[in-house]
C-alpha cells in the first residue's frame, strides 16, 4: 500500500472515532462551582468538575471523560480566544396585575431586538416578576405569564423562539423591597437578558 493511501485511511479511521458531539464543562474565572447535565437517547452525564466531558459517540454511547486545560486549549483555542460580549440587560415595567407592558416598555422592545440580532447566536432570557399584591402562587403564575408575553412580542416581530427563554420568579427578587400587598411598579417587571 502505498503512503499516502495509508495516511488516508489512518485519517478515516481516526474520524471514524470521533465522537459526533462534545461539551466540556470550563471553569468560572471567578472560580464559583458549576455543573451542566447533558442529556441524550443513550443516556445522560452530569458534569460538575472544570474540564469533565460529555462525548455522544458514533455508535450512540454518551461517555464521560476527563480532560485538561492543555487539552482544551489545544483542540478549542481559537474558540477560546475569541472576545466574549458580557451580557445586555433591560427592564420592561407592566401595568398592575396584567402581562400588558407599559407604552414606555413596549417602545423599548425594537431596540432589544436590534441588540440581540446583533450578536452572533444572541439568545435572549426574559425574566418576569411581580411586585407582593396578591398571593405568592398568583404572582407565580402572573410573572410566568409576563415572561411569556414579552417572549411572544419578540418571536412576533422576528427573534428566533428557540433562542428566547422565559421563566417566572413571582415576588421572590423585589428591586425594591415591601411588605405583603404593596403596589411598588419598580417590582412588575421583566428584566431581559442578551447573551
Amino acid at each position: 500500500m502505498n503512503m499516502r493511501l495509508a495516511l488516508l485511511v489512518l485519517v478515516a479511521g481516526l474520524q471514524a472515532c470521533a465522537p459526533i458531539s462534545r461539551v466540556t464543562l470550563l471553569p468560572q474565572d471567578d472560580g464559583r462551582a458549576t455543573a451542566v447535565q447533558v442529556q441524550s437517547a443513550a443516556g445522560v452525564v452530569d458534569l460538575t468538575q472544570p474540564y469533565q466531558t460529555a462525548a455522544l459517540q458514533r455508535d450512540g454511547r454518551l461517555e464521560a471523560q476527563q480532560s485538561n486545560a492543555e487539552e482544551v486549549s489545544k483542540r478549542h483555542g481559537a474558540v477560546l480566544a475569541l472576545p466574549l460580549l458580557p451580557p445586555v440587560r433591560f427592564t420592561l415595567q407592566f401595568e398592575p396585575g396584567t402581562s400588558t407592558l407599559t407604552p414606555d416598555s413596549q417602545n423599548q422592545l425594537q431596540g432589544i431586538l436590534e441588540q440581540a440580532t446583533a450578536r452572533a447566536g444572541g439568545e435572549i432570557q426574559v425574566i418576569g416578576h411581580t411586585d407582593r399584591t396578591g398571593s405568592p402562587q398568583a404572582n407565580d403564575t402572573l410573572s410566568l405569564q409576563r415572561a411569556q408575553a414579552v417572549r411572544n412580542l419578540l418571536i412576533q416581530r422576528g427573534f428566533e423562539p428557540a433562542l428566547v427563554e422565559a421563566i417566572g420568579r413571582g415576588e421572590r427578587e423585589p428591586v425594591v423591597p415591601t411588605e405583603a400587598n404593596v403596589n411598588e411598579p419598580r417590582n412588575r417587571r421583566a428584566e431581559i437578558i442578551i447573551r
